[in-house]
């Protein structure tokens, strides 16, 4: 594993383009999970206003890549004052590395608490800067030249949920405080689940998120009338609703005849965390 406060000099001669970016390319219309900081609790409000600052269209948003290849963060995509990403989520001992991407400016990556610091800031791309998060927690830096302009970013460091079904774990992490409970419903017939229910900063959560039951269960979705218009929406499977209801009521239902994962989301609320899975067995 790489140590944790190395510098790599790849030379100001090397051209990278940002076609050939792997990492930038991989997460341009990602479908991995974010996770708003808003209506949180005092350390994440100051958390929105370290991200509200920063350059970045998404500046509420945490990209949970907990379940991901370790990331790569670049400098000045596009020779912008900015990180791209600007805001991750990774697990204990992930190692993250920034690489300069900008042509004429000079970055460095400095912890705003003095947990790593890649030096005095140099310009040209292929430069790179790796550091292994050791210890959970909430990692705030900045380019020293650009701070004040903005030029901001945050690791949040979290171990994350596990059950015994890694694939619904993956779907739900960063979803409503899910930590890898799985409600066991598999000797009951008909089960309810409340959609708007409140989580997620708002009332945009499923309740419960995750349930186990048997073949031949009917579970029907109730609408809270909260949080705005929500619809269901499988992943796995031929069924689900497009239909959007802000109304209370029950608005969907399904008979799950076939064992399996089956993880389905509210549409108009996916990136919020309005996800939800049932498993079949």
């Amino acid at each position: 594993m790489p140590s944790n406060n190395r510098r790599t000099f790849l030379g100001a001669s090397v051209a990278v383009g940002l076609g050939s970016l792997t990492g930038f390319n991989k997460f341009q219309g990602h479908d991995t999970s974010v996770t708003s900081t808003a209506g949180n609790n005092d350390d994440e409000n100051s958390l929105d206003t370290w991200l509200a600052a920063a350059n970045d269209p998404q500046t509420h948003q945490i990209l949970d890549l907990r379940y991901d290849d370790p990331p790569t963060v670049y400098l000045g995509v596009s020779n912008t004052k900015s990180f791209s990403l600007p805001a991750i989520k990774v697990a204990p001992d992930t190692t993250v590395t920034w690489e300069w991407i900008g042509d004429s400016a000079e970055y460095n990556v400095v912890a705003t608490d003095g947990t790593f610091d890649s030096g005095q800031p140099v310009s040209g791309p292929g430069t790179t800067f790796e550091y292994t998060f050791d210890a959970e927690g909430t990692y705030k830096y900045v380019s020293e030249p650009h701070a004040d302009a903005g030029m901001k970013g945050v690791v949040v460091v979290d171990t994350a949920p596990s059950s015994e079904y890694p694939t619904v774990d993956k779907w739900l992490a960063g979803t409503n405080e899910y930590d890898g409970t799985i409600t066991d419903q598999t000797d009951t017939d008909l089960i309810e689940i409340t959609t708007g229910a409140k989580g997620n900063g708002s009332h945009l959560a499923f309740n419960p998120h995750a349930v186990k039951v048997s073949t031949g269960t009917t579970i029907r979705w109730s609408w809270t009338g909260k949080g705005g218009g929500h619809n269901i929406v499988f992943e796995d499977g031929n069924f689900g609703s497009e239909s959007v209801h802000a109304e209370s009521g029950i608005h969907f239902e399904e008979t799950f005849s076939e064992t399996g994962v089956f993880r389905y989301a509210c549409k108009p609320h996916h990136d919020l965390g309005h996800r939800g899975a049932i498993i079949v067995e």
